[in-house]
């Protein structure tokens, strides 16, 4: 099992700026076809700086947690300090994350140079930025996507990290109980739900 720090935890159970922007500057899309790890990043430029983040991942508790703290370094700061942010500050600002787990942070880094580099071409074209549009496959097999231990029983809880998951109605995917919105596709989630595990998808 993966060790992950405190900071790794609670930005992966308290994701901040999940969703979607409705009108933004910028959107860069990166993946890994190895893990099928995918993060979009969406923002809106003020006056050379990055006034809002938000962003969708489909991933890994890992994934999530580096994409929830980009965007909380990244809001506020000029794109050219933006720009500057690498994968170790990113790791080093989670406390660290474990080696198998190190290519999340060079996602979260690059979704968001990608994002202001849309936003800087469509400076010099005038085309609005558009946020891509998904399809996932439905796998059978449930897996707790913090820890990728597998969940054999139908409490929909993870025996080795002890986190309580509903599949979001949305994108069928496992997210904890604790939060209201979905990290994976920003949909808003019911405060309580049955899981179908023939419908669940996951990473």
């Amino acid at each position: 099992m993966a060790l992950y720090s405190d900071k790794v935890m609670d930005h992966f159970m308290n994701p901040r700026n999940v969703g979607e922007l409705e009108s933004p500057d910028g959107v860069g899309e990166v993946g890994n076809p190895v893990c099928g790890d995918m993060m979009t990043f969406m923002i809106t430029v003020k006056d050379g700086r990055i006034e809002d983040v938000k962003f969708k991942t489909f991933g890994c508790g890992a994934a999530i947690a580096v994409s929830s703290m980009v965007s909380e370094m990244a809001k506020g700061k000029t794109l050219e300090e933006a720009l500057k942010i690498t994968n170790a500050m990113v790791a080093e600002e989670l406390d660290g994350l474990p080696k198998n787990k190190m290519h999340c942070s060079n996602l979260g880094a690059d979704a968001l140079h990608k994002a202001i580099e849309d936003y800087r071409e469509r400076q010099k074209t005038g085309e609005p930025a558009k946020v891509p549009e998904r399809t996932h496959e439905r796998l059978s097999v449930i897996k707790c996507p913090y820890c990728d231990h597998m969940i054999e029983d139908e409490s929909m809880q993870c025996n080795v990290c002890r986190i309580a998951f509903i599949s979001c109605p949305a994108c069928g995917k496992l997210t904890s109980t604790s939060l209201k919105v979905c990290p994976h596709c920003g949909e808003k989630l019911p405060h309580e739900g049955q899981i179908n595990p023939e419908s669940t998808s996951v990473e």
